[in-house]
C-alpha cells in the first residue's frame, strides 16, 4: 500500500512543452541566436532551466555570462506565457481527485524553478489537496539528486516503502533509485518508453488510471 505518490511536473502531470519552447526561443532570439522547433525541446528538458539554456544556444556560446542573460530572458517571458498552451494530460485532473478521496498524499518534484512550479500547480489544480510542492531552489540540487525527495519526506513524513515517485524522463527514475523509493515510468511524457526501460523504471504505464492499481488498496 502506497501512502505518498510524488509526481514529476512537465511531461507527466501537464503538457508543457509549447510554452517552454516559446519561452526557450524568446530568450534565443532576444540575444540574436538561432531558435528551434518546438519538436526539439522535450529532449532538451529535464534538468531545470539552466540546462535546457545551455543546450539550447550554440556550442560557442555557453558561456556563464551567455547562459545566466538568457535565463533572465527566458524566466521574464515564461512567468507571463507560462499556461498560454500547457495543458493537463488526459485523465491526470481524475487521477489526482481520485488519489484526494482515498487519502493519498499528493506531492510535486520538479526541476522548474520553485515559483513557476507553484504559479502553475495552482492555476491548473486549484481543487486538488498536495501534501507538499517543490520546484528548483537555490542551494537545492537537481535531480536526478534525491534531495527533492527527501523535501518532500520531511513536509509530509512518510516510510520509503510507501512512497512512489511518478515520472516521464530516466532523471525520474534515476532520482527514485537515489532516493530509494519505487519509481513509475509513464509513457505519455516527454520521453520514449526505451529511456524508461533503459533506466530500469520499477513500473512503467501507459495511462494515468494505471497508476491507481500501484497504489494498492
Amino acid at each position: 500500500m502506497k501512502s505518498l505518490t510524488i509526481f514529476d511536473l512537465d511531461g507527466t502531470l501537464l503538457n508543457t512543452i509549447d510554452d517552454l519552447g516559446n519561452a526557450c526561443n524568446h530568450a534565443l532570439r532576444t540575444m540574436g541566436y538561432p531558435t528551434h522547433g518546438l519538436l526539439a525541446y522535450p529532449m532538451m528538458v529535464g534538468k531545470g532551466i539552466t540546462r535546457l539554456i545551455e543546450r539550447a544556444l550554440p556550442d560557442e556560446a555557453r558561456t556563464p555570462e551567455i547562459i545566466t542573460n538568457a535565463r533572465n530572458l527566458f524566466v521574464s517571458f515564461y512567468n507571463d506565457h507560462c499556461c498560454d498552451a500547457t495543458i493537463p494530460y488526459k485523465g491526470i485532473p481524475q487521477l489526482l481527485a481520485e488519489l484526494n478521496s482515498r487519502g493519498i498524499n499528493i506531492a510535486v518534484a520538479s526541476n522548474k524553478y520553485d515559483s513557476a512550479v507553484h504559479r502553475i500547480i495552482a492555476h491548473y489544480f486549484p481543487d486538488i489537496r498536495f501534501a507538499a510542492v517543490f520546484g528548483q531552489i537555490e542551494g537545492i540540487p537537481t535531480k536526478p539528486d534525491p534531495s527533492i525527495v527527501f523535501e518532500v519526506l520531511t513536509a509530509c513524513p512518510t516510510p520509503k516503502s510507501e512512497t512512489l515517485l511518478i515520472g516521464d524522463s530516466a532523471v525520474d527514475i534515476e532520482t527514485a533509485r537515489r532516493a530509494c523509493v519505487d519509481s513509475v515510468g509513464v509513457t505519455w511524457g516527454f520521453r520514449p518508453e526505451t529511456e524508461l526501460r533503459h533506466a530500469y523504471a520499477d513500473n512503467i504505464v501507459a495511462d494515468p488510471d494505471d497508476i491507481l492499481c500501484l497504489i494498492g488498496s
